[in-house]
């Protein structure tokens, strides 16, 4: 099982802070032959739709020293655990969890933003300090 990344478990308690029920940690995906570790599962009851909206998130750090290294291996876990759970699980949503400062220094780059609609990335932008998410983008 690989290591958890250095803001796991802020991203953990941003969710509960947000009503999330942390329910895989880590989420297991078991496809073609391939074993994957999504860093979380979680789901939140919704009232006014009277069922479960389920979520599969995977939290990076972007700590190295080249955000742009960091965004190629976080880009190339995320199309693969996206494929395998549109095969197992098309109802769960993956996200990017980016902290805060990388969203608002590097993610706000023309091409990286190019790169994020291209490939339909959904990000958690999270509040390290505060263990907060302080933004969906879908």
């Amino acid at each position: 099982m690989p290591a958890k990344d250095i803001f796991h478990d802020a991203v953990r308690n941003a969710l509960l802070k947000d009503g999330w029920t942390i329910t895989h940690d880590p989420f297991v995906i078991q496809y073609g032959g391939v074993d994957q570790f999504v860093d979380l599962g979680a789901e939140k009851i919704l009232a006014a739709q009277k069922g479960k909206r389920k979520i599969a998130v995977e939290v990076k750090s972007f700590a190295a020293p080249s955000p742009l290294s960091d965004f190629h291996t976080a880009l190339g876990q995320f199309l693969d655990y996206r494929l395998a759970l549109e095969k197992l699980e098309p109802s769960r949503i993956l996200y990017l969890a980016v902290p805060s400062d990388t969203y608002k220094s590097f993610f706000s780059l023309q091409f990286i933003e190019e790169v994020v609609a291209t490939y339909r990335l959904k990000l958690a932008v999270y509040e390290v300090t505060k263990e907060e998410i302080i933004k969906w983008q879908e």
